[in-house]
């Protein structure tokens, strides 16, 4: 039997997503429809199909193929082997018969990224994003069956997923349910399998989906699209496609939940004698930021309602000015006799001169 790990070329560590890159490259490359072999699609598929669900990963992991609810293994022969033993006391036996105890092939969630600027955040935004996911077969309408009839009742486990017997044991006589090999758990098989996905009712594929992103969003914010996600094996539900936002940082304005900070260099002698800025906001917003006669360094000018606002619209947070000083690097000889002029009517001409220290 083949090591599933090696079927993929991943390590048995390997996370999951790079579980998932490796099926898609070996999917894409060996799909019969684009000429690739049909026994390798099909080893490649039911790799992909044990590793990428966590708990027939655990179970291949520790017993193997052969193992409980594997492919064929010592619960074949009459009396059982110490992996019945085993799944018996972990819960393989008084599970109920039944529509109940069917295991359906429920579509995976999928999580996809967009990015926005601080633009963006204040009005909101839509994307058009793209997903290579496996997606709900277009010629069998997902049913998985060539005449795009619903999947049929399983025969051998007559619909119930599930294969129960008594296996004896130095315990005793205990009843084991493990996984109908011939519906893979479903309950459910298709007679006539549909050519363009192999009987899973879904293939895949590059689809377009359209999101709308309301405005105030943060740095890794999720929008759930329910059942956008990965399609479910022949009509099982879908799961959930999840967009994660990346806000693309501004070179000018730095964001502190709904508040904006921004640094503007300031015209010395507007600092010594008061003015008027003009100072760009988020948006196209141009704001009049009044600067106060004798304002220092670093002192905050705060506009009002002038930030993003809270996640789905609303009240807007603040833009907070601080003030840096522009000193020129070099005057002319007018403006040099005037700066030596304040100097020498402020005491300042001559030095040293004791510094005013602060703590930083």
């Amino acid at each position: 039997m083949a090591d599933l790990y090696a079927v993929l070329g991943v390590a048995p560590d390997a996370p999951s997503e790079e579980l998932k890159r490796a099926y898609r490259r070996l999917a894409r490359e060996h799909h019969p429809d684009a000429g690739g072999d049909e026994a390798r699609f099909k080893e490649i598929s039911h790799a992909y199909d044990v590793l990428g669900d966590p708990e027939r990963r655990a179970r291949y992991d520790r017993y193997g193929e052969d193992g409980p609810g594997g492919r064929g293994g010592a619960g074949d022969f009459g009396f059982g082997g110490i992996g019945d033993v085993i799944d018996a006391f972990f819960g393989g036996f008084g599970q109920p018969s039944g529509g109940g105890a069917r295991r359906e092939r429920s579509g995976r969630d999928v999580l996809v990224g967009v990015e926005l600027t601080l633009d963006e955040v204040l009005s909101g935004a839509a994307r058009a994003v793209e997903v290579e996911v496996a997606s709900v077969c277009e010629r069998c309408d997902g049913t998985g069956s060539a005449d795009g009839r619903a999947p049929e009742r399983c025969g051998r486990c007559g619909g119930a997923g599930q294969l129960r017997r008594a296996v004896r044991t130095p315990l005793g006589s205990l009843t084991t349910a493990t996984p109908c090999s011939d519906c893979d758990g479903t309950g459910r098989r298709v007679a006539d399998p549909c050519r363009g996905c192999r009987g899973e009712g879904r293939a895949v594929r590059v689809r377009t989906v359209d999101v709308e992103l309301p405005a105030g969003l943060e740095d890794g914010d999720r929008i759930p699209l329910r059942g956008r996600g990965e399609a479910g094996r022949q009509g099982a539900p879908a799961g959930d496609l999840y967009v994660q936002v990346a806000v693309t940082p501004d070179p000018a304005l730095a964001r502190d939940g709904t508040d904006l900070h921004t640094v503007v260099d300031v015209p010395v002698t507007v600092l010594l004698l008061g003015g008027r800025l003009r100072v760009r906001g988020v948006g196209d917003e141009v704001h009049e930021v009044d600067v106060p006669a004798g304002a220092r360094p670093g002192t905050p000018v705060t506009v009002r309602r002038a930030g993003l606002p809270v996640r789905g619209g609303g009240r807007r947070g603040d833009l907070v000015v601080h003030l840096a000083v522009d000193v020129p690097a070099q005057l002319d000889a007018a403006q040099r006799e005037l700066v030596t002029r304040l100097a020498a009517l402020r005491g300042e001409a001559d030095g040293p001169h004791d510094a005013a220290q602060h703590r930083p």
